[in-house]
């Protein structure tokens, strides 16, 4: 039974203090949907016997039967707490009912973009961790896409069960196991710190770590242990959850604590962690697994669990769930975590301010959104499309960061592309009606204050997948999300009968709503491309394509990978280009940018938007630039941010300043659309050497310019040792050690090669990390399994661009590489020879 109204709900929305926005993330497989069970059925949406077993969260038929979460999905949920623990509470509060917004997101690393959704609209995250197979590399990047965010994260250690019941550890190793996932997590979070959120570092000892058994619908923090020792020893809480962690040890014979592991006459003395925390757990499952009726009988009664008739009659494991349930409930703990130490709206907007919002910081909205205030202007934050049971329409889901959102109330719809004082890609509308998100259902609302995640309706026809909708006419927006995974796996896909193609054009722009990463565009040679970040990835979106969005048979063809094009050397001549009516002359020079400076570009540490000062002063400390061409850098392109830059050395030259728009937006389109193949290039600069311009201006307009600067760059680039970069994944496989020589002769068949293989402590587990060409890997995971039987497990993430060896101009291979794009592309197959584009003087 429900045990909460929306009326209930939306009382505690004006109290913001009282919100706590969460996500819940983690690596595949380690227990996210079926934890975020046991909170779900606290607040009475399921019943306590489905717990763990429901997986609630997961809403789509797929989910449910492959056993993965795929879309991340919101609930709200209202909880009482008892009133002596909402007194731990540090920020302010008002009573003891707390609004907890839930959202259970994808641990796959192909739904990434998914994760990085869900985050931008919560202020806390529940980072899941398997205690069997310790922190893995999805964990890494969400915790890094998490604190990136400015997001405070709790840790929850999941399937502790396993270690009792698998793999039978003893106490002290249960420990040490946990100790080392706990470090191996704040090392993570101190790699990745931002200095505005403070310590964020997880603490046991502070109630920031709960150890839960997801399946069996239990858990615990140290907070709860210490709270009823605290009555027994008669002590502050606060010193006993000090006293119950770490290098601590309690000497029964004495009766007194000490911080060494023997005692006075010698003897080994246990871990109070052990002794106060593990020993009933230990005793619980001992009793129950080995059918001791009477020692089970006794302890029951010590810890006043209460059995009911026909549980009674239960044995083994089911008896075993159904007593941890009572001893130790999941929801309880995990409610208590949440609302005591993560942040409220009001508390996180303060530092997340300066991350979000784009605008100057002093403005009206941003200092709105920085105190949540429900009754400044509106700034809501869309970042993503979730769709409907209406075919084709779907809810924007989103959060309020300041004023209130009502049915019928006029705003402002800025996509991701506005620039303040424009027109484009603007629209004012009403906003038809406002609904509450709850898993698979939702409840509508009349209106939503500042602090609270809200889904819209009838906003999807203006916005893509993400935008801000504001009130203010002088609304800056909200920055764009940043996605971990970038979509570089393509298919090309035709409807079976040609009269379904307005049925498939209209599916392919519902599918590029529905999902934050997919890319879904027509390639110049008029085919159909769905662009997705892996093979699984691109597997659900075509389903989804076939059997929602467009519900016409499609073919498809074998997924393609994009390459980028690139300079290994200097140009070896100064290529010089002449614009079409003879009078203008461009001399142009190629050279590599390097591979640290190309990804700083990419991750945006250096970035066109910058101040040109601050940027000089990074490239002349950092990357050994001279300051002078560091200043005098015109572009960085394409689209302006890529890592290709256009550097002006020439000395003197009059008209030149005349000519940069027109130098520049050729350069944006030749990084765009490579000589070779029409890839992107990367890591390419692009220096020029002299400018010689017609006096008369109507002789160097941007019909004479761009085509000349085009055509330098290009013959620049040919001279200079072109070649090309392709795109390698990272690949971690969990195996055990019978398996690894299966993966190694996938791996070589496969031009992968292992850098790293080691064993994880406690476990007879080992991991093996690779990198394996993304032109490789359709059906690696199919082979890996066959190979190993089914044993090793593999998780892929991209992670660089690799050079392929030759120079496109003398090797054969790559001039096979290279023919076969175009020809793919529709372009002509033999490849443009160089006076095509280089001028004789």
């Amino acid at each position: 039974m429900v045990n909460f109204s929306i009326d209930q709900i939306r009382v505690l929305m004006d109290k913001v203090t009282n919100v706590r926005n969460m996500s819940v993330i983690a690596h595949v497989d380690h227990g996210k949907s079926t934890l975020t069970d046991s909170l779900v059925s606290k607040a009475g949406i399921i019943s306590a016997a489905r717990a763990g077993d429901a997986r609630f969260m997961d809403t789509r038929p797929d989910e449910q039967e492959r056993g993965i979460t795929i879309k991340s999905t919101a609930i709200s949920m209202y909880f009482e707490m008892p009133e002596e623990d909402a007194k731990e509470i540090k920020q302010k509060t008002e009573g003891n009912a707390f609004l907890i917004n839930l959202i259970d997101s994808p641990g796959h690393v192909d739904f990434s973009s998914e994760v990085t959704a869900a985050l931008r609209v919560t202020d806390g995250a529940l980072v899941v961790v398997d205690c069997v197979d310790g922190v893995c590399v999805q964990t890494e990047t969400v915790l890094r896409q998490a604190l990136g965010e400015r997001i405070k994260p709790v840790v929850v250690i999941n399937k502790v069960d396993r270690a009792l019941l698998e793999l039978q550890v003893s106490k002290e190793d249960l420990y040490q196991s946990f100790l080392r996932t706990v470090e191996s997590v704040n090392v993570i979070i101190a790699t990745y710190h931002d200095e505005a959120l403070g310590d964020v570092q997880v603490y046991p000892e502070k109630g920031t770590v709960a150890f839960a058994s997801g399946l069996h619908g239990w858990a615990f923090t140290i907070a709860q242990f210490a709270r009823m020792y605290a009555k027994r020893f008669g002590v502050d809480k606060a010193k006993m959850m000090e006293r119950l962690w770490g290098e601590n040890y309690f000497n029964p014979a004495t009766r007194k604590w000490t911080t060494k592991g023997t005692s006075a006459e010698g003897k080994p003395l246990e871990r109070a962690f052990s002794m106060f925390v593990l020993d009933p757990i230990f005793k619980l499952f001992d009793s129950t697994m080995n059918f001791k009726k009477e020692q089970t009988t006794t302890m029951l009664e010590k810890l006043n669990i209460v059995l009911k008739n026909d549980e009674k009659e239960l044995e083994g494991k089911a008896l075993l769930k159904t007593v941890m349930k009572k001893f130790l409930p999941a929801g309880d703990s995990l409610l208590e975590m949440i609302v005591v130490n993560l942040p409220s709206p009001v508390t996180a907007q303060k530092y997340r301010t300066a991350l979000l919002y784009e605008g100057p910081l002093d403005d009206e909205c941003a200092t709105s959104i920085e105190s949540c205030n429900p009754n400044g202007p509106l700034m809501l934050y869309v970042s993503k499309m979730v769709p409907t049971s209406d075919k084709g329409r779907f809810y924007a889901f989103g959060r309020v960061f300041s004023g209130t959102v009502r049915a019928g109330l006029k705003v402002r719809i800025q996509g991701p592309n506005y620039v303040p004082g424009s027109k484009n890609d603007l629209f004012v509308k009403s906003i038809q009606r406002i609904v509450l998100m709850m898993g698979r259902y939702v409840e509508p609302i009349e209106d939503c204050p500042a602090g609270n995640i809200v889904g819209l309706v009838g906003v999807d026809q203006f916005l893509l997948k993400s935008g801000t909708i504001t009130t203010s006419e002088t609304a800056h927006n909200l920055k764009v999300m940043k996605f971990s995974v970038s979509p570089v796996v393509q298919v090309a896909v035709e409807c079976k009968s040609p009269n379904d193609l307005p049925k498939l054009v209209e599916g392919l722009k519902r599918l590029a709503k529905s999902d934050p990463c997919v890319l879904c565009f027509t390639s110049d040679s008029g085919e159909h491309i769905v662009a997705g970040s892996g093979e699984l990835h691109l597997e659900i979106c075509l389903k989804d394509l076939e059997e929602d969005h467009a519900q016409v048979p499609i073919r498809k063809s074998d997924p393609v990978v994009q390459y980028k094009e690139t300079v290994q050397a200097e140009s070896s001549i100064v290529a010089l280009a002449k614009s079409p009516n003879k009078h203008n002359r461009i001399f142009m020079k190629a050279m590599p940018l390097g591979e640290e400076l190309s990804r700083a570009i990419e991750d945006g540490k250096i970035n066109a938007r910058d101040e040109f000062k601050a940027r000089a002063r990074i490239l002349s400390d950092e990357f050994e630039w001279d300051n002078q061409e560091a200043r005098k850098i015109w572009a960085f392109g394409p689209d302006a941010t890529g890592p290709n830059v256009m550097v002006d050395l020439t000395k003197g030259v009059a008209y030149l300043n005349e000519v940069k728009d027109s130098c520049v937006s050729a350069f944006q389109w030749a990084t765009r659309e490579g000589c070779f193949t029409d890839e992107n290039m990367r890591g390419c600069r692009f220096n020029i050497m002299d400018v010689v311009l017609h006096a008369d201006a109507i002789h160097r307009g941007g019909g004479q310019i761009i085509p000349a600067c085009r055509s330098a760059i290009y013959a620049a680039a040919y001279v200079a040792q072109p070649g090309m970069m392709e795109p390698v994944y990272l690949v971690e496989i969990t195996c055990p050690e019978n398996a690894m020589g299966g993966i190694y002769g996938v791996l070589t068949r496969r031009r992968g090669h292992v850098f790293a293989e080691e064993q994880r402590p406690g476990t007879p587990m080992y991991i093996i990390k690779a990198y394996l060409p993304i032109a490789e890997s359709f059906g690696f995971t199919g082979d890996l399994r066959a190979a190993t039987g089914g044993q090793a497990f593999p998780q892929s993430v991209f992670d660089h661009w690799e050079m392929l060896p030759g120079n496109i101009a003398e090797d054969l291979k790559l001039q096979e590489l290279v023919k076969n794009i175009r020809k793919r592309k529709g372009l002509n197959v033999e490849i443009p020879p160089l006076d095509r584009f280089l001028d004789r003087l």
